[in-house]
């Protein structure tokens, strides 16, 4: 069972809901009991960074912008640039009362979706945990934008787990953990452990807090991301002081399991967002892929997207659903004319001696 207290390695994911009051300032005070928490953690030999969300919302009311600094991609920009500097002095003050020091880390989508900047920022985020550091770490919300962005920081929180070849994210918010329907509803059941993430599981999720981006769907999307990387997850209610050390006795929230570890690279590419293509498969291929196989040309269906070769493509079954993530031996042009095609048609096709199959295992995760 995934205890959060025993990771070596933890990420802790805090909401805007949760760091900013309702008149768009800081809550201080909630701060230095998580503070203290995450500190008596880190005595005890455990290894913390942190997912802060709350620039956007603290820039928001110190520049006296309307609809919480989310008007225009313009004001969130501004909002987030003089936000983060509220934040990230919350977070050091924080910490410097329990004797430790924070870092600040501002990742932007591409940082993470390329391969060589990936592991640069992997690198400073173990030095600096291994130095006893805390890092803190946002979305540049600053340079971000609408197209290229994590969009909320559930998602960004799954991916620095990777990074850092953490054993666990944690995700405090509003809400206490998944429940299959909206937790309004007498009838509400709570979810307490998920296994496998179904559709059911997914349909389950909706809706978002007040003043940050993310809702439950973000979250399951999130956990996703994690589990597909060997991370575990949990999601579970910020509210109330030493919010930590109260989910850590109770025990309650959602716990989203990985029963395996997953090789870098791959855990890389299940994690990512921005696949340059589709390629859409039957279920035969389906089947091979989970025994284990190369993607064939034989098994595609369908190619959309413009992409090169090396280029990270979505793999999805007959149905739509998220099937694989790898990196397409072919360009775009040349996978859709051999889709569909027996491997003795290939050379035929192309004019040239082919590769053996669309998606190498190798270069391929599975989700």
């Amino acid at each position: 069972m995934f205890a959060p207290a025993r990771c070596p390695r933890l990420i802790v994911k805090i909401g805007s809901s949760l760091l900013v009051g309702g008149d768009g300032a800081l809550r201080r005070d909630w701060l230095a009991t998580l503070a203290a928490d995450i500190a008596d953690r880190v005595r005890a030999g455990q290894q913390v960074a942190v997912v802060s969300s709350g620039a956007i919302a603290l820039g928001a009311r110190r520049l006296g912008l309307a609809k919480g600094g989310r008007s225009t991609l313009e004001d969130a920009q501004a909002a987030a640039a003089t936000g983060q500097i509220a934040l990230a002095q919350g977070w050091a003050e924080a910490f410097a009362v329990q004797g430790l020091t924070a870092a600040q880390m501002l990742l932007t989508l591409d940082d993470l979706e390329d391969r060589r900047r990936y592991l640069n920022a992997a690198a400073t985020l173990g030095r600096l945990l291994a130095l006893g550091v805390v890092p803190i770490i946002n979305e540049n919300d600053s340079v971000a934008t609408e197209e290229i962005r994590f969009g909320d920081n559930d998602r960004l929180a799954a991916r620095v787990a990777q990074a850092a070849s953490a054993q666990g994210v944690i995700l405090l918010s509003d809400v206490d953990g998944l429940y299959d329907r909206n937790p309004a509803d007498p009838a509400a059941t709570f979810i307490d452990r998920v296994d496998t993430i179904t559709p059911a599981i997914e349909a389950m999720a909706g809706g978002t807090s007040g003043v940050g981006t993310g809702g439950m769907a973000a979250k399951v999307a999130a956990a996703r991301i994690a589990t597909s990387a060997g991370v575990s997850l949990a999601i579970a209610s910020g509210h109330g002081d030493h919010p930590l050390a109260r989910v850590a006795a109770s025990g309650r929230g959602t716990i989203f399991t990985a029963d395996r570890a997953t090789p870098a690279r791959k855990a890389w590419l299940a994690g990512g967002l921005t696949a340059r293509g589709e390629v859409r498969i039957d279920a035969g291929a389906v089947a091979a892929l989970a025994s284990g196989k190369s993607l064939l040309p034989a098994g595609a269906t369908h190619i959309t997207g413009s992409f090169a070769r090396g280029d990270l493509v979505a793999v999805v079954g007959p149905d739509g659903r998220p099937v694989a993530r790898g990196l397409s031996e072919y360009d775009a042009a040349d996978a859709a004319r051999i889709a569909g095609k027996r491997s003795d048609e290939l050379a035929d096709i192309l004019g040239y001696a082919p590769r053996a199959c669309l998606v190498h295992r190798n270069h391929m995760a599975l989700l």
